[in-house]
């Protein structure tokens, strides 16, 4: 089931209604509904996704259990061995499951190609294997809670319907924010009335992610579609214009789809973390990825990155522990090359950027620029975007082959006027779009400034008086239901991110 689909749109009011109209001492009933909702709402997609969810559900619920039950034993060496066994299990199994379904195909493609070249031949086997909606997302998920009980930041929770709730909780369980165990398990024990004014708020934050996603994520597809799905046709300009484009559409594609997410939890009572904060306002590499898909790169940081060793044993070992990380974020994100070689090359950006710092800063001072002054900060700001936005190129390319068609053709094939007269609008947006597209980038640009200028800027919205408020609403909606991208026959697009 799609936020952006008619069912969805029954759907939420009616839980939320029940969940409500359920009494407050009944809550493990309460429970039971919102894990009966849940359920549903993936099953949407195909029944049998509901028994890997429930395996992986099972195996860290269990393991939780049993690593609390290893805490007991008295001798140091044992309780350590059987907490290790437990939660070696637990990742191995998870991580079994996710690369059967998600990466067995790209493993025996590659694994052909390898014995080809040494003159071994390989029949590929055809794995009909579907790839179920979202499952990097619970699976992380899951083995973030898992780490929590082995280190002891929380204790092992002892109620399995709700710990299934905490990993299938609907709003976030497609495409995230991947919560942590200690913040959504804790809320899911409290009992919850209806608070209108944190409805409102969600409602509010539900409509934003809305004309995110249809006013401006599915509109700019269309020309980024054009340009990337025929990447021989097209001149480095079209190339260039269609980039800029993707970074757009998948901010608002993904970070409409965490708006909604977050805006629908608050209506029921529950606070999920922040997944975006105006990534491209970003004035470094680093900053960018404090910004963007916050709750998975926290969880890099916290479960792989830390356990590597970190930045505690030197510039080098960061460096690599680094590159690491971002090598598997590529391969987290997709099975294919391209996703790795994105990652790998955010590694690069991040590793460059640590060992010229010096160098940086000496240019700065003799050029008399200061760090934070408004040179540095657009010159900066430029820089980054542009690597960005470079990297997404890899990142939306459909093969390896195609990025090197399009990167060959923004460097040695630009033809602006390519662009000139109608070329412009013959790349999938006709005027009226691309004009509408073009005023709805400045709306969302105009609103990340604000929201940067002032985090509270919901909270100050409440503060407006009543005919200004209900003006900005009504432009929200009336904007979705006048410029939303509905599809034929109502036919609604799906998330990027619902492929990862």
């Amino acid at each position: 089931m799609l936020f952006n689909s008619l069912d969805f749109l029954i759907f939420f009011p009616v839980v939320t209604a029940l969940y409500f109209a359920i009494p407050k001492g009944f809550h493990t009933l309460r429970t039971v509904w919102l894990l009966l909702a849940s359920y549903y709402f993936y099953m949407c997609w195909n029944p049998t996704y509901a028994l890997l969810i429930l395996l992986s559900t099972v195996i860290t619920y269990l393991s939780g259990l049993l690593i609390r039950r290893s805490d007991r034993l008295a001798d140091p060496g044992r309780r350590q061995g059987w907490k290790r066994l437990w939660v070696g299990l637990s990742f191995g199994s998870n991580l079994l499951i996710l690369c059967l379904f998600k990466y067995l195909t790209f493993f025996l493609e590659n694994l052909a190609r390898v014995l080809g070249w040494a003159g071994v031949s390989f029949q590929v086997p055809v794995v009909d294997l579907l790839l179920p909606v979202g499952i990097s997302f619970y699976t992380f998920q899951a083995l973030g809670y898992t780490m929590d009980v082995y280190r002891g930041d929380i204790e092992a929770e002892p109620n399995f319907l709700r710990y299934a709730l905490f990993v299938s909780f609907f709003p976030q369980l497609v495409a995230g924010p991947i919560e942590r165990s200690g913040s959504l398990l804790r809320q899911l024990r409290e009992e919850r009335s209806f608070d209108f004014l944190w409805a409102r708020a969600g409602f509010l934050r539900m409509l934003w992610g809305f004309f995110q996603k249809m006013v401006v994520a599915d509109r700019l597809a269309m020309l980024v579609n054009t340009v990337y799905n025929a990447p021989g046709e097209q001149s480095g300009a079209a190339v260039a214009l269609a980039t800029v484009f993707f970074c757009f559409q998948i901010y608002c594609d993904f970070g409409g789809y965490s708006n909604i997410a977050i805006g629908a939890a608050q209506v029921l009572g529950v606070r999920l973390m922040e997944n975006f904060r105006q990534p491209f306002l970003a004035l470094s590499i680093r900053d960018f990825w404090r910004r963007w898909h916050i709750s998975l790169s926290t969880w890099f940081r916290d479960y792989l990155y830390v356990p590597l060793g970190g930045s505690r044993k030197g510039e080098g070992r960061a460096i690599l522990n680094n590159m690491i990380v971002f090598l598997v974020s590529g391969l987290w994100h997709g099975a294919g090359w391209h996703f790795i070689l994105w990652g790998g090359l955010h590694g690069l950006y991040q590793g460059v950027g640590r060992l010229t710092a010096g160098a940086r800063a000496a240019v700065r001072k003799k050029l008399w620029i200061r760090e934070k002054g408004p040179i540095h900060a657009l010159a900066a700001w430029a820089v980054t975007f542009s690597l960005v936005a470079f990297a997404f190129l890899l990142f939306r390319a459909n093969s390896m082959t195609d990025a090197r068609t399009l990167i060959r053709a923004l460097f040695f094939d630009f033809r602006p006027e390519a662009l000139a007269g109608e070329g412009l609008f013959a790349l999938g947006l006709d005027r009226p779009d691309f004009t509408v597209a073009l005023v709805s980038l400045a709306v969302l640009i105009l609103a990340d400034l604000l929201r940067e200028r002032w985090p509270d800027v919901e909270e100050r919205m409440e503060g407006l008086a009543l005919p200004l408020r209900w003006t900005i609403y009504l432009l929200l909606i009336f904007s979705v239901l006048i410029f939303g991208i509905y599809g034929p026959g109502y036919d609604a697009a799906s998330f990027i991110y619902f492929a990862f």
